[in-house]
């Protein structure tokens, strides 16, 4: 059996990680997940793959790469070059990159951190203001997705991967998609994509 190339060191609760696991399972390309908890993100081993200790990180060969959007953007182009996961029109690509940058913003300091408070109490911000900014990035999702099924187009993208994971666990940060529908709608349209694989639920019974 021939062992994968790609090698992506992350832990299977990180909406960082999952988003760019889920995108190599659409791609149904193989590769070997590495565990990389806090123990072996402070060795010097891993530090030598991205010395901010942060994950994931992803190694294609001699390609070493840290940051989740940026190792999106890296496999659609790398791997889905022409195909619709990153449009190559200006007002496409600009969308995207969009809702790139929301995923690093928005939802991280929203739903993100309120997750991460709740399930491990751990997190410099509150998490009452995180709760705030995550109804607030619903909100707008919700008007957003009233009109459209997908965030940057009218198909699904990278923009759509990088922000699933999150939203899809909000609830276990204590931030509820009931009231959302057009929300819960795309979630599902995400998850009924060929070769979607879901990231764990928290197996804390409270955050469920």
């Amino acid at each position: 059996m021939t062992t994968p190339s790609i090698k992506l060191y992350g832990v299977t609760l990180s909406g960082h990680c999952h988003r760019v696991a889920l995108f190599l399972n659409l791609l149904n390309i193989p590769f070997e997940a590495v565990n990389a908890d806090a123990t072996v993100r402070a060795s010097a081993d891993f530090r030598q793959l991205n010395p901010l200790g942060q994950i994931p990180v992803l190694c294609d060969g001699d390609v070493v790469l840290s940051d989740s959007n940026a190792i999106l953007v890296y496999l659609a182009k790398r791997y889905a070059a022409g195909s619709l996961w990153l449009p190559e029109d200006a007002v496409g690509a600009a969308q995207v990159q969009r809702w790139l940058s929301i995923a690093a913003g928005e939802l991280r300091y929203g739903p993100a951190n309120a997750r991460i408070y709740r399930l491990w109490k751990m997190g410099k911000d509150d998490p009452v203001r995180a709760a705030e900014i995550g109804h607030d990035l619903l909100g707008f999702m919700e008007q957003h997705l009233a009109s459209r099924n997908y965030l940057a187009t009218h198909h699904p993208t990278i923009a759509d991967l990088a922000c699933h994971s999150y939203i899809a666990h909000a609830p276990e940060g204590g931030i509820p998609l009931d009231q959302y529908p057009a929300v819960r709608s795309w979630l599902a349209r995400i998850e009924q994509l060929p070769g979607f694989v879901a990231m764990p639920r928290s197996a804390i019974p409270e955050a469920a």
